[in-house]
């Protein structure tokens, strides 16, 4: 069966993020103070499995190999049925 994974990347609490700082104080130069800003990378793909657990675990797998660096990232799996 076919399954649609989307994975939201993101830095541990605690890791500094430049980039998030610097669109923070970008926004602050253009009068939008905004707090807490944050970036993320949202990853989209199809795959095939036999049920969305395999496919999850599949997922899982892909992110602490090669997607994300699990030691200072965290990321979110969310799996839905694709077509076909």
């Amino acid at each position: 069966m076919k399954y649609r994974a989307e994975v939201t990347i993101g830095l541990k609490k605690g890791m500094l993020n430049p980039e998030a700082s610097t669109i923070q104080r970008a926004l602050a130069l253009l009068e939008y103070p905004v707090e807490d800003t944050k970036t993320l990378e949202i990853i989209k793909f199809s795959l095939e499995a036999n049920n969305p657990e395999e496919a999850r675990e599949e997922v899982d797998q892909m992110c602490q190999r090669l997607l994300c660096n699990p030691i200072i990232h965290d990321y979110q799996i969310n799996i839905k049925p694709g077509d076909g």
